[in-house]
């Protein structure tokens, strides 16, 4: 028997199958290791971009740093030489606490006030040596062309770190908002057996203790639930305890 063409079918048929190849599609796109692939990435673009700004805008305040810092020397001296030296020891201190945030952000964690501190302080010094000259000049001018790319980076430094968090974010909430796990139906293989997000936290409760301490690693090691959802079961679990303790139950 030949294969029947498109067009002999009947039009609801072609509907029929329209719908289930795009129902297909669409569960595919929004299954959460799908997501978080696409997220990557993205996240892949965002640093290569973001690290290429930096960069850049670090090399055009060294020049400016290394003049600054000069203050006159003849080429070629000591005091001319050395003077290079200074704009490095405050970029490598900033690219370092930028390239540990870049890990940090990813799995959202929060660091302490000694490292935006830091960051901070060394920004505000490249600013500085990039713009004394000029504001002692009085030139307008000067100020903002020295201005924009210390700026910059102190934006891109501050702005990527959330660019990750939020990112992240982005991965988590696609895993929670998918209903079931995801595994690919294949002939010879059923389909696997729907798990809620509150199945998850009714094997979380019913795992519990007085004694334990919620976190999702726990959460994850008793459910076995991913990484992205063990934050919103632990989190719920959490409130759920405090909120009996309080009624002393």
């Amino acid at each position: 028997m030949t294969e029947r063409k498109r067009g002999d079918i009947p039009r609801a048929q072609r509907l029929a199958q329209d719908a289930a190849e795009a129902a297909d599609v669409r569960r595919w796109r929004t299954h959460p290791d799908v997501v978080a692939l696409q997220v990557e990435r993205v996240r892949s673009q965002v640093d290569r971009l973001c690290w290429a700004g930096i960069i850049l805008g670090l090399a055009f305040t060294a020049a400016n740093v290394q003049w600054f810092a000069a203050a006159g020397s003849a080429f070629g001296s000591l005091p001319w030489l050395t003077a290079w030296f200074l704009d490095p020891t405050v970029c490598l201190v900033l690219l370092g606490i930028l390239r540990a945030e870049q890990v940090t952000a990813r799995y959202q964690v929060r660091t302490g006030r000694w490292v935006r501190a830091a960051k901070w302080l060394t920004l505000g010094a490249t600013y500085v040596m990039n713009t004394w000259s000029s504001w002692a000049a009085g030139s307008p001018a000067g100020v903002v062309l020295h201005s924009v790319p210390p700026m910059v980076v102190f934006v891109a430094a501050e702005a990527v770190t959330d660019l990750r968090d939020k990112l992240t974010d982005a991965v988590q909430a696609a895993l929670v908002k998918a209903t079931d796990v995801h595994e690919p139906v294949t002939p010879d293989r059923e389909r696997p057996a729907r798990r809620m997000f509150a199945d998850y936290l009714a094997d979380a409760r019913h795992a519990w203790t007085p004694a334990v301490k919620v976190t999702p690693a726990w959460v994850r090691e008793v459910t076995g639930c991913s990484r992205g959802l063990s934050s919103r079961l632990a989190a719920e679990l959490s409130a759920e305890t405090r909120e009996a303790a309080s009624h002393g139950r």
